[in-house]
């Protein structure tokens, strides 16, 4: 099985979200969050299961504080929706992937 999971850094968060054509869910985390590592496994699950038809992507927002203050993001996990690099819906905290398979339908 391969990753479908797309790791972002400062220098490649522009161009892997603002230029997507599909939708892209970020995941912004930290190594050390306990319910970010809790979050993963359904993070990965949903890049298996959208890997052609929306971009998954995990920002790690001690690597990246860049992108991380850019998007106002003061808790992890926090989970951003975009589409055309707009940002279309936003979850801080743990989230189900109910909630977030359902949100990223409505953009398909």
């Amino acid at each position: 099985m391969t990753d479908s999971v797309i790791q972002l850094t400062d220098a490649t968060f522009d161009k892997t979200v603002h230029n997507s054509d599909v939708p892209v869910l970020v995941d912004f985390w930290a190594p050390w969050c306990g319910p970010c590592r809790m979050i993963a496994p359904i993070i990965h699950e949903i890049a298996e299961e959208y890997a052609d038809k929306a971009k998954i992507c995990r920002l790690d927002t001690d690597e990246a504080r860049d992108s991380a203050m850019e998007f106002g993001i003061t808790a992890i996990p926090t989970l951003i929706l975009f589409k055309d690099g707009q940002v279309q819906k936003k979850w801080v905290g743990l989230t189900s992937k109910k909630n977030l398979t359902e949100a990223i339908d409505e953009l398909l």
